[in-house]
This record gives structure tokens, sequence and C-alpha cells, in this order.
């Protein structure tokens, strides 16, 4: 039975640390969503303040970073010695797992209630679609995997305009489901918001699978590569970008001011997400993995205990959210939506709160064994 031979000794503590860094900034995404709910996007700069735009802009991070680094996660984990039937089959019952979760868990910590006549299907899910694909693709070479991550990710945007004459027909639930993002009517009393369809979000993790394998280099040599790639995506999206031809649904265009057109710019479509969107994301993650390979300061030691626990810490985090905004609200009875000033409060608060626990956890999982610990 065929294998994977490479063994790293030890968590990489960059990824770690990033993964932790996008769990907090997504923390502030969520708190938004919980203390100032919006009747309008906030990237629509026909509406948006400059800092709620960039408060919503950040987050934008989040996705693409944590589904690529689960794939970089699952390379690494799968390399200790592990055969590949081993690691197929804990990728499908993990990502069972996760799908599960989305319909349960994760869904009552958003509204704390379960609407069987309406499902969201949101990061969770993709995440578990995702690493069942990824079972099947890691009996390929690791480049015909990064290949199929590419040719997804670069590619997708040209089937934009596809759109079936019949709705609700098979070929059209099955696309909303790959590529459109809005509701899908299963039956009489069933839809599903499909706010993340799974193209390109298969592509991303396969492509952060592949990428594990910069991690079995010694540090100097991946902080070279990591810095090339990271620079040539960046640099990629600024000249696609530029032509307003291919790579994001919805041109840039001139504003009142340079800084609003600069916003104009970036501000590139996430549902699905963009070639734009993903250029400029996974641009900036290479950069940070190499600016983080030495980091030691005590910030960095906080991230990581984050980053260590992501999905405990995902699942909380819906909880102390919800909590405290059914807390504040019944104190301050506020006539109106707070503004971001105390919504960065609220963000900086919850993540005092969830540290403790979070690094309780993460102790836990280091001296016991069970085989629940992987799941969660």
């Amino acid at each position: 039975m065929t294998s994977f031979t490479v063994q790293p000794k030890q968590r990489v503590a960059s990824i770690d640390i990033l993964r932790g860094i996008i769990m907090v900034i997504m923390a502030l995404d969520h708190t938004r969503d919980f203390f100032m709910p919006q009747q309008f996007d906030p990237t629509d700069l026909t509406k948006a303040s400059t800092g709620l735009f960039l408060t919503r802009f950040i987050t934008h991070f989040c996705a693409p970073i944590f589904v690529f680094l689960a794939g970089t996660g699952a390379y690494l984990s799968f390399s200790r010695g592990k055969t590949k039937s081993e690691a197929a089959r804990f990728l499908v019952t993990r990502g069972l797992w996760l799908i599960v979760l989305e319909l349960t868990i994760v869904t009552i910590g958003w509204s704390l209630r379960l609407d069987f006549n309406l499902v969201f299907v949101q990061v969770m899910w993709a995440l578990g679609i995702s690493m069942i694909v990824l079972a099947a693709l890691i009996y390929l070479p690791v480049k015909a995997i990064a290949a199929f991550g590419l040719a997804m990710i670069l590619g997708h945007n040209a089937f934009d305009g596809v759109e079936f004459s019949h709705v609700n027909t098979t070929a059209d639930t099955l696309w909303r489901f790959l590529h459109v993002p809005g509701i899908v009517n299963i039956g009489d009393n069933l839809n599903v918001y499909v706010l993340y369809p799974l193209i390109p979000w298969i592509g991303v993790m396969a492509l952060g699978y592949s990428f594990g394998v910069l991690f079995t280099k010694a540090p100097f040599a991946r902080q070279k590569i990591l810095i090339r790639i990271g620079g040539l995506a960046i640099l990629l999206f600024i000249i696609i970008r530029s032509l307003n031809l291919y790579g994001d649904p919805q041109p840039w265009s001139k504003q009142e001011v340079w800084y609003r057109t600069v916003l104009s710019f970036i501000n590139v479509q996430k549902y699905p997400p963009s070639l734009d969107y993903l250029l400029i994301t996974l641009g900036v993650a290479n950069l940070a993995l190499a600016g983080l390979e030495n980091s030691k300061t005590r910030i960095a030691k906080i991230l990581i205990v984050f980053g260590q626990v992501p999905l405990f810490y995902y699942i909380l985090h819906l909880y102390v959210l919800k909590l405290m905004s059914v807390i504040a609200y019944i104190i301050f009875k506020p006539a109106e939506a707070p503004g971001l000033p105390y919504t960065y409060l609220a963000w900086a608060i919850g993540i005092i709160v969830l540290y403790f626990p979070c690094r309780w956890y993460r102790n836990y999982k280091m001296t016991h064994k069970q085989w629940w610990l992987s799941y969660l």
C-alpha cells in the first residue's frame, strides 16, 4: 500500500500563526453581523463608508486562506506515515462531519434555531465537500493535484455567464450548488441557500494540499519560494484587474476621489470567489507565511493557540458573539444599530473571552489521544 514518506517532526509555526490571524479577523466580520446588521452590502461603494468597506474587505482573506491551509494541513498530517487509504478515509469522515456540523450546531449558532424549510450552506459545507473530493485526489501525483487546483481557480470565471433556461431542473440545481450562489428549491418544503458554491473552493483546497510539499523543505528555501509565488500572484492580480476583461464579474471604475478608486479596484467578488479575489488573498497568504517563518513574539504565541484549534474556535465564537449581542441589546436597548467603534470594542472583548477556553482545549489536545480529538 502506498504511503506518504515525508515526516515533519513538528507543526509548522507559521501555518498556525497565520491560521490564528485569520480566525481573529473572521471574528471581526461576524461581530459586525451580530452587532450592526446592515441593510446593504458593505462592499457597495454607493452606500458604504470607507471604514465599513475596509472592515469587510480585510475579512475577505479569511475563507480562502482557511480553506487553503486546510489542504496544506491535510498534506502535512498525512505525511507522517499513514497510507493513502487511511488518509482518504479520514478525509471522507471528517468532511461528512463538517457538513453535519454546518447543518446543525453552526446553523443554531447563527440564529439560535433550526429552520427545516430554509437551510444555509456556508464555509463548513464547502470545506466538507472539498475534503471528500480531496480524498479521491490524493491518489494522484502532487503535480497533478496542483494542476487541477490551478485549472479550477484560473478558469472558472469563463463559465460566469452559463445559465439554464429552465430553473429547478437537475442541471440547473447542480450548477447552482457548483457555481451560482442563491436559493435552490428542493421539493415543496426544502429550500437551500447556497452561499458557498463549490467551485472553485475545491480547487483552493487541492492547491493548498499541493503546497504542503513546500513545508517539507528547509525554512530558508521555502521562504524564497513563498515570496516569489506571493509576489507573482499579486502582480497577476494587478495586471488582470487593470484590464477589466476577465477575472471578476464586476469591473472596477473611477470614483470621486482617488482612494475610493482604489477601493473599487480591490472590490472583488467572494460568492463565488473570483480569480482576482483568490490572487490577492492567496498572494498575501504566501507572503505572510514567508514573513511569519521565524516569528516568536508574545502575540504570535497567542495566535498559535487559536490556529491550533480552528474548528473548536469557529463553533465557540458564534455562540460567544451571539450571546454578547443579546446581552448588549438587553442592557443598552439601542435605538439604532451600533457604529463601527462599538463593533470593534465588542470584537476585542470577544477575542479575549475566546482565548481562555481555546487555550484550555489546545492544552487538552496536546496531552490526550482520544480518537475524536482529530475531529474537533
